[in-house]
């Protein structure tokens, strides 16, 4: 059985990428403004970056013997983000997943630092620090974007 640390925190990141995967879903359908065609590609790119990382993330977790979380009820309850709430602007769009990337950043470096020195698992830290390399870039892309630093 996958140490009881491990599967809580896979287990939340499995929940986080299913309601952004969702999310990215929505802004993708629901995207309208100047920057349409730039915006529609971009969240494309990113929920199918999301759809791998899930599938990557519930595998770690079955090959360590764990179960990962596999329904919307409970993606909504374990999930640190929330899921999209009505039809936003394109920069409150960009905006709201900055917000979540910073989340997701400060997580996945809090777990990271959990595997690396409590759960004695730098396999499983190996794959979150991919993630995290791949959540800042897109951030710093998006506040790029945004005429943010």
């Amino acid at each position: 059985m996958a140490h009881k640390e491990t599967t809580r925190i896979l287990n939340r990141h499995v929940a986080n990428w299913n309601v952004m995967f969702v999310k990215l879903h929505n802004y993708h359908w629901y995207i309208k403004g100047p920057h349409f065609f730039t915006l529609h590609e971009k969240f494309e790119e990113l929920y199918n970056e999301a759809a791998e990382h899930i599938d990557e993330l519930a595998e770690r977790l079955l090959a360590l013997k764990g179960r990962p979380v596999a329904s919307m009820k409970v993606y909504l309850e374990e999930s640190t983000i929330e899921e999209a709430d009505g039809e936003l602007n394109e920069d409150a769009m960009v905006e709201q997943l900055v917000s979540d990337f910073d989340k997701i950043s400060n997580e996945l470096k809090e777990d990271i630092e959990t595997l690396e020195d409590d759960a004695d698992d730098e396999a499983t830290a190996d794959m979150l620090i991919a993630i995290r390399q791949s959540v800042d870039k897109h951030n710093w892309m998006l506040r790029a974007f945004l005429g943010q630093k």
